[in-house]
This record gives structure tokens, sequence and C-alpha cells, in this order.
């Protein structure tokens, strides 16, 4: 697993940043119009001020295409990446590495 941290809370244990993950809004990445997610996000970020993008194999693109759509254009300035994850499972059966992301989004 490769872990690309750009938080600056680095006084929380582990287990105590699973369970805050576990309260945040998870937004599941599809191969859906990419600006039609980014308003779905955007929808979350505005009930919660952080929210979890997780794609996994060919959707992983468009999840990188909603975070900075949403960083970039239309929260620029008011929002950012706080951390993104990098995974790859083996699901049984298929015989595939299967690639996973999960960018979590913050809002200022």
């Amino acid at each position: 697993m490769i872990l690309l941290d750009e938080s600056k809370d680095s006084n929380l244990s582990s287990e105590d940043s699973e369970i805050q993950k576990e309260q945040l809004p998870i937004f599941n990445v599809r191969n859906e119009p990419v600006m039609i997610e980014a308003i779905n996000v955007i929808t979350l970020l505005g009930k919660s001020n952080k929210a979890i993008l997780r794609a996994k194999g060919n959707s992983i693109p468009n999840a990188v295409a909603i975070a900075n759509i949403i960083t970039e254009k239309m929260l620029k300035g008011n929002s950012k990446i706080q951390n993104i994850v990098l995974d790859t499972d083996m699901p049984a059966g298929i015989g595939k590495m299967l690639s996973t992301i999960e960018i979590v989004l913050l809002k200022n």
C-alpha cells in the first residue's frame, strides 16, 4: 500500500483516523459524466466539511478528475486534497489485481 499524506494532523493515531473515516461521507466514483459526479460531491461537501472519494479500476481517472475540478475550479481557494491512499486488491476468483484510490477532500 502506498500512502501519500499531506495532512498536518500527524498527532492522530491510525486507529483514530480510521474511526474518523467511518463517519465521513463516502462517494463511490463510477464511470458517469465527471461534472455530474463533481456536483454530487459538492453537495456532500455542503453537508460536511470533508468527503471521501473512492474508486476502483477504470474509475480511478474519473476520481482524480473530480478532485481536480472541485479543488481547482469549483471551490478554488476554499478546498484542498487532504489525503490520497493508493492500494491494490486481489478479489477472490478473478485472478487479477484491482487498483483502488481513496481521496479525502477538505472544504475550508
